[in-house]
């Protein structure tokens, strides 16, 4: 008899998933993991699997299902607590997750993010003119990741928040260590205590000072009269919404960014219009998701995913990276940054902004944001190039976010 495959670990401080995803489909489309602390857990990396996870009847996100976390077995300092407990439309099932999520929906209608482009337009502008004091300051050189991809989704997710200026630096620090896998207990635990502190501080500026901003209008719901959003939903939408707002759109960037140094011939295929910059932003989300491993899903029964059972109350992670080179859906060069991609006949849709019933709310303003933010960095800086070897780019810490930690760059002006 064959023995299994040890389950796999996936690296609590970071590193490039690729190569362990390919590994790791080759075992099948669901595979067994450890995750820190030794809890046992699945990760779904399959493209079909994966889309049929996220869609079953019988997969929750309340953490009531968790087993181990019911059982008392999970730590307070655990690294991935707060992507279980955080009251929030992404940890709630059926009518709390349409009434959570209807509270802040209106914000991120088309209508309502075509409304906001001249602003992303306009903060978009004013950070390259900041990225090219950075290069000057600098040598020639600068970290894109902060002077552009992370101030400007951090801009845009405030603003509409109403979250005050002196408060988004700290914000932007706190949300880095809660969604990091490599974060000791006892900082975790002080991470997650200051980020609610934080928010509490904005919610009493929004409360002395109501504007037309969504934590305004979280306020009215949560003091109209039956109470359609508790004190602790209040803060944890915010907690989701500013992590979810910014993180994952700064991730974004940063990879396409990326891709287009590394491949200048998918560059010129969007110089002469044979792509477009909308092109960019989903072969990008499909290459090199934004997010790798997404905590957490917990099937309510005994449930078969592509042959592999997943016992009931396992934690479940969403392997998005994984799903974005599955040669089972995007064919044998899965591999490969191809801009033209999407006009393939039969090319299918990525994962990696959710499926289903948590599909990402904001996902029409993270796809307006980085069309804007890259169209313009690349008119602006149409010889800028990394300032380092990709591979020896430093990683996010931890199998959630997928990025850099920083994107050292040459203009070229």
């Amino acid at each position: 008899m064959q023995t299994p495959p040890a389950p796999y670990r996936p690296d609590p401080a970071g590193g490039c998933p690729h190569a362990d995803n390919a590994r790791l489909r080759a075992r099948g489309a669901v595979t067994p993991v450890v995750l820190p602390g030794g809890v046992e857990g699945m990760a779904v990396l399959g493209h079909q699997a994966l889309r049929d996870f996220l869609q079953h009847p019988e997969v929750a996100k309340d953490a009531r299902h968790f087993t181990e976390l019911r059982q008392g077995r999970i730590p307070a300092g655990w690294p991935l607590l707060t992507f279980a407990t955080v009251r929030g439309m992404t940890t709630a099932d059926g009518a709390d997750h349409r009434r959570l999520r209807g509270l802040v929906s209106r914000a991120f209608t088309p209508r309502r993010v075509a409304e906001l482009r001249p602003r992303v337009e306009e903060l978009t502008a004013s950070l390259l003119d900041r990225l090219a004091r950075a290069a000057a300051q600098g040598g020639g050189t600068a970290d894109l990741r902060r002077h552009f991809a992370l101030p400007l989704p951090m801009d845009v997710i405030s603003e509409l928040l109403g979250v005050e200026t002196e408060f988004r630096d700290r914000l932007h620090h706190l949300s880095s260590q809660v969604v990091a896998t490599d974060t000791e207990p006892g900082a975790a635990v002080a991470a997650n205590r200051e980020l609610i502190d934080v928010l509490g501080a904005v919610v009493a500026a929004r409360t002395e000072r109501p504007g037309d901003d969504l934590t305004s209008a979280l306020l009215a719901a949560r003091d109209e009269e039956g109470g359609r959003l508790g004190q602790e939903e209040l803060i944890g939408t915010l907690v989701l919404m500013i992590i979810a707002g910014h993180e994952t759109t700064l991730n974004l960037i940063t990879n396409a960014v990326r891709a287009l140094c590394g491949h200048r011939d998918q560059l010129e295929l969007v110089r002469t219009g044979a792509a477009g910059w909308a092109d960019v932003v989903e072969e990008t989300l499909r290459w090199d998701a934004p997010v790798s491993f997404f905590p957490f899903r917990y099937p309510v029964r005994d449930l078969t995913v592509d042959g592999t059972v997943i016992p009931a109350g396992t934690p479940v992670l969403a392997g998005y990276s994984a799903a974005g080179r599955d040669p089972a859906a995007h064919g044998p060069d899965a591999d490969r940054f191809d801009v033209t991609r999407a006009h393939r006949p039969g090319a299918g849709r990525h994962l990696s902004l959710g499926h289903g019933a948590h599909y990402c709310l904001g996902a029409p303003l993270a796809r307006l944001e980085a069309t804007v933010a890259l169209e313009r960095l690349f008119d602006r800086f149409p010889a800028l190039d990394l300032a380092a070897p990709d591979a020896a780019l430093t990683r996010l810490a931890g199998f959630v976010g997928n990025s850099v930690q920083a994107l050292p760059v040459r203009l070229g002006v």
